[in-house]
């Protein structure tokens, strides 16, 4: 099991329930993989550099995890599926 940090830039057009929702269904996909959730951050909503998708904001939420590689390919691909990440950057923790 490896530490990996996620950082997700979503959709400003989320409510409080909807975010709470998906970060509900990204902590379930992890622990799916057989991985865990270690911490998660909630930057709030801030301005982008440039615009995504005619946005010009972001909500930002960060995401320390621990789990195998095999669970990070599923979980890149259920980013990409889904229609309110905006960006995401998945990087292992060195130790």
């Amino acid at each position: 099991m490896n530490q990996y940090e996620l950082a997700l830039v979503m959709s400003p057009e989320m409510d409080e329930e909807a975010m709470a929702a998906f970060l509900n269904k990204v902590s379930q996909w992890i622990t799916d993989g057989s991985g865990q959730v270690i911490k998660i951050e909630q930057w709030g909503r801030r301005k982008l550099a440039y615009p995504i998708r005619k946005f010009r904001d972001g909500y930002y939420v960060f995401i320390i995890t621990e789990m195998g590689p095999g669970s990070v390919k599923t979980l890149v691909q259920n980013f990409n599926i889904s229609e309110v990440v905006l960006r995401y950057l998945v990087t292992r923790k060195d130790d």
